[in-house]
């Protein structure tokens, strides 16, 4: 009788979670050659800037004053000062704008913010992480999201291939699924973390054109 293999989890994640680390590593140290994108440019963090105003929002609805970036990548945005905004004015600092105290950055592909942080915070934000990494880990990976979380958790979430290669060859996306899959991911996750108010955008492409698809606590996908 062949012997059950036991899910994945933070102590013992899949083969393929590690493996994807392990290129993500390379990457952030190496870029992406083959497709002109040198290692400072790579994995940079400044997708979030998309998101600024929504989590800026959810911070104030909450009362956030500390905050975990979740696959935060090199996190440049945090660097700049001032920081640009998307209505064209800008801010002394993106801490500033979010009216936060303190922010940690976490990503474990990059060494300068690899190592797990300590305790919780009162609000995480996860972008353009989830759907790098691995089918079957995605349930112990959205546990810990939620585990860091004292009061809200905001995501994004890609619902298409990408348009990176990693050096495999693979697309870098390696899990990509609807809308309606996250909501039932995410809404068992927050079952074990009730008080916790979570948001999440999945970018779904809907003919031709990415529709950006509303996820929130206790509601469905439109």
């Amino acid at each position: 009788m062949t012997p059950t293999r036991p899910q994945p989890s933070r102590a013992h994640p899949s083969r393929r979670y590690l493996d994807l680390l392990a290129l993500y590593r390379r990457m952030h140290q190496e870029g992406a050659p083959g497709q002109d994108l040198p290692a400072e440019r790579t994995f940079a963090g400044t997708s979030l800037r998309f998101h600024l105003t929504a989590i800026r929002a959810l911070a104030e609805a909450v009362g956030a004053r500390t905050l975990l970036d979740y696959g935060s990548g090199k996190g440049l945005l945090y660097e700049q000062q001032p920081l640009p905004l998307p209505d064209g004015g800008s801010a002394p600092s993106l801490m500033a704008f979010w009216g936060l105290e303190q922010v940690r950055c976490y990503d474990p592909g990059y060494e300068p913010f690899a190592e797990r942080p300590p305790g919780t915070f009162d609000l995480v934000v996860c972008t353009d992480v989830l759907e790098h990494c691995p089918e079957e880990d995605i349930d112990w990976i959205l546990g810990e999201i939620f585990g860091f979380a004292r009061r809200a958790v905001f995501l994004c979430i890609a619902a298409y291939p990408a348009k990176k290669t990693l050096p495999n060859g693979e697309n870098a996306h390696a899990t990509v699924r609807p809308a309606r899959w996250w909501a039932e991911r995410l809404s068992l996750a927050a079952l074990r973390r009730p008080g916790v108010r979570w948001q999440a955008v999945v970018e779904e492409p809907v003919e031709g054109r990415i529709r950006h698809c509303l996820l929130e606590a206790d509601a469905a996908p439109g």
